[in-house]
């Protein structure tokens, strides 16, 4: 009984299932793919391309609020839970209503 068994992989499969969820799975293996773009992109030189386009900064929870949250917030939109693009969406779309 080897690994190119069906009934293994299947085993395999359902040990993971159960050890981490069904939601957690994709997130897991859309962080592979990502991380074997990278290590490709970085194989062929690519390496200042693939990186500058990802970066994050984590902002600390004392800094100052961003002025586009602080805006969206004085006009009654919800921010929790979205992303700077959708709040901006929101706010415009509101504000665009308010002067017709």
């Amino acid at each position: 009984m080897g690994f190119d068994d069906p009934v293994v992989i299947i085993l395999i499969l359902a040990v993971a299932v159960f050890l981490f969820g069904a939601g957690r799975i994709p997130a897991f293996a859309r962080s592979l793919g990502t991380a074997r773009r990278e290590f490709d992109k970085a194989m062929k030189g690519n390496f200042e391309e693939s990186t500058s386009a990802k970066v994050q900064v984590a902002v600390p929870a004392e800094a100052a609020p961003d002025p586009l949250i602080a805006a969206a917030q004085k006009e009654g939109i919800d921010t929790n839970g979205k992303s700077k693009q959708e709040i901006a969406s929101a706010l415009s779309w509101k504000l665009n209503n308010r002067r017709n």
